[in-house]
C-alpha cells in the first residue's frame, strides 16, 4: 500500500521538525517537502504533487488561508489539513471556507495529527474535538439567548464588534490592535459584515449602526 505524501507548510523550523520526526514514525506517512511561506508552498506542491499538505495559518508572502484557497483551485486532488494554534470560530470557518479539508491545534496531541492525516487523505473531513465543543457550545449560547444574531442578518458576535468599531471611525490598525487581531483578519471581517448587510462603503455602514442602535451620535 502507497504511503500517504505529505508536504508540511509552516514558517517555524522547530514546529515542521518536530512534526517530521513525528510522522517519520508512521509506516504509512511519508513527508516529502517542506515550506516556510505560502507562495513556496504553492511551487512544491506543484512539483511535489503531495496527497496532503499540513497547512500552517499565519506564514510570510502568503499566508496559509490564501495558499489553501489556491492549491484547492488549481491542485483540487490535494488534501490540505490546517495546523494552527487558533480555536476561534471565526479562524475556523475562513479555513473551510478557503477549501481545508481538516482542523487541528498545534497544542493536539500527536496521535490526533496522525489521525488528521489519514482521515483527509481518505477524503474524510477532520475537526479537531476542541473546535467541535467550542461551536456547539456557541450554538447552544445562540439558541438560549434566543439566536440574536439573527437580528444582524447572521453577524457573528465578533462581526458585531467589528461592525461597532468601524461605525465609530476607527481603522482597521486601530480595530486589530483593539480587538488583538491581525490586520488581515479585520479585513476578512470587513467584508463579511458588508457581504451580509449589502452594504458598499464605511457610509452605508455607519447608517445601518445607526438605525440598529449599534452606535449613537455624540
Amino acid at each position: 500500500m502507497p504511503k500517504i505524501r505529505v508536504l508540511l507548510a509552516d514558517d517555524h523550523t522547530i514546529v515542521r521538525a518536530g512534526i517530521k520526526a513525528l510522522l517519520e514514525k508512521q509506516s504509512d506517512i511519508e513527508v516529502i517537502g517542506e515550506t516556510a511561506d505560502g507562495r513556496e508552498t504553492l511551487r512544491q506542491v506543484e512539483f511535489l504533487q503531495p496527497d496532503v499538505v499540513v497547512m500552517d495559518i499565519a506564514m510570510p508572502n502568503m499566508n496559509g488561508l490564501e495558499a489553501t484557497a489556491a492549491i484547492n483551485k488549481k491542485f483540487p486532488q490535494v488534501k490540505v489539513l490546517a495546523l494552527t494554534m487558533h480555536e476561534e470560530e471565526e479562524y475556523f470557518f475562513e479555513v473551510l471556507r478557503a477549501g481545508a479539508q481538516g482542523y487541528v491545534l498545534k497544542d493536539a496531541a500527536p496521535e490526533e495529527l496522525v489521525s488528521a492525516i489519514r482521515s483527509v487523505n481518505e477524503g474524510r473531513p477532520f475537526l479537531t474535538p476542541r473546535v467541535t465543543r467550542l461551536l456547539v457550545d456557541d450554538y447552544l449560547k445562540r439558541v438560549e439567548s434566543g439566536d440574536r444574531s439573527t437580528a444582524h442578518n447572521g453577524l457573528t458576535e465578533r462581526e458585531l464588534e467589528v461592525l461597532k468599531l468601524i461605525a465609530a471611525g476607527h481603522t482597521n490598525q486601530e480595530i486589530a490592535e483593539m480587538l488583538h487581531l491581525s490586520i488581515n483578519t479585520v479585513q476578512v471581517h470587513r467584508s463579511h459584515i458588508m457581504d451580509k448587510l449589502d452594504l458598499h462603503n464605511r457610509t452605508e455602514l455607519i447608517k445601518y449602526a445607526l438605525r440598529r442602535g449599534l452606535i449613537e451620535l455624540e
